[in-house]
């Protein structure tokens, strides 16, 4: 018998105003077609002006919940990963925390970009193993459309807001249900290829998305598929044993270059995508959740989740459902 982490139940919240292609190309020198054929993208849901990164966060999580069948009593760990936080602090988590009653255990942010799920998902794993906490709740929200430049057609065609959660319990098994392996790095000279040019210690501002395109999806490609593989490897699995491949949704192209050069078969990669664009954080979890809830994931199945974000940083986890 060993203690694990088990993912009881995963949830997704999406904001209710939906932003297609057509509607960018009034505002954006842009179309369509210019879209689809570089990101695969053809809408993204945006945050209505009252609702906040903890609402979606909190939205996700009662679905989680209520997928695993465990209550708000249950958590005594909420890590929520974010790149828009509510404010600079209280942490989003702390906020989530009180809103959904729970009131036990710790609560922070963790800031890893496009890769903060799956950087969150390891912590909480370290966390539960360890026995620091019993129940996680660990999200992934985002309202980036706040940090878009929206006369900026190489980056404002590309994201969207929503969020996405998970339920881990520590168990005591005596299978492999639950996270088998995590892979997580950084490397801090890529800074400048993603990252917004606004902070509160640096320039006082907010900020916004600048990226060097064709730089990150060069390294996106080569890191992503070096991150699944060191995962596998790491659990003594090769990528042909995986049921599923859930990546980040950043574009339809690094989806399909990752899978060219790993041999993956495409219809094994949820891909979401061009309904939900690039989500940052929370892209991971609402995929694993459409999967999960469209009987496509099923108990007992092999998943690798991945991702890159800025930073650049980047990571994989592998899980048994």
């Amino acid at each position: 018998m060993a203690l694990r982490s088990v993912l009881l139940g995963v949830g997704s919240f999406l904001p209710e105003r939906i932003l297609t292609n057509e509607e960018l190309a009034q505002s954006v020198d842009t179309n369509n077609e210019w879209i689809i054929e570089r990101t695969g993208i053809r809408q993204r849901h945006i945050a209505g002006k009252n609702e906040k990164t903890s609402d979606l966060a909190c939205a996700a999580s009662l679905k989680a919940l209520e997928a695993s069948g465990r209550t708000a009593d249950d958590i005594d760990l909420v890590i929520v990963a974010t790149t828009t936080p509510d404010l600079t602090f209280p942490a989003t988590a702390a906020r989530v925390q009180a809103a959904l009653g729970i009131n036990k255990g710790a609560a922070f942010d963790l800031q890893a970009v496009c890769s903060g799920f799956i950087f969150a998902l390891a912590t909480a794993d370290n966390a539960l193993v360890r026995g620091q906490a019993k129940c996680a709740l660990v999200i992934g929200a985002e309202t980036f459309s706040r940090i878009v430049d929206w006369t900026d057609r190489g980056t404002c065609v590309l994201f969207g807001d929503g969020a996405g959660a998970v339920v881990l319990e520590a168990q005591e098994r005596d299978d492999d249900r639950g996270v088998i392996s995590t892979f997580l790095r950084t490397d801090g000279r890529m800074h400048d290829l993603l990252y917004v040019d606004g902070g509160p210690s640096e320039t006082g501002t907010i900020g916004k998305v600048r990226m060097v395109g064709n730089a990150v999806f060069r390294n996106a490609v080569e890191h992503i598929s070096g991150a699944m593989l060191e995962a596998c490897a790491r659990a003594g699995v090769s990528l042909d044993q995986v049921d599923w491949f859930v990546p980040h949704q950043a574009n339809q192209r690094i989806l399909d270059g990752v899978a060219r050069k790993l041999d993956i078969a495409v219809d094994k990669v949820v891909s979401t995508v061009a309904l939900h664009g690039n989500t940052s954080a929370a892209s991971v979890p609402l995929a694993l959740d459409v999967a999960v809830r469209d009987g496509r994931i099923k108990p007992g199945q092999l998943v690798l989740m991945e991702a890159l974000g800025g930073g650049l940083t980047w990571g994989a986890a592998l899980v048994r459902l």
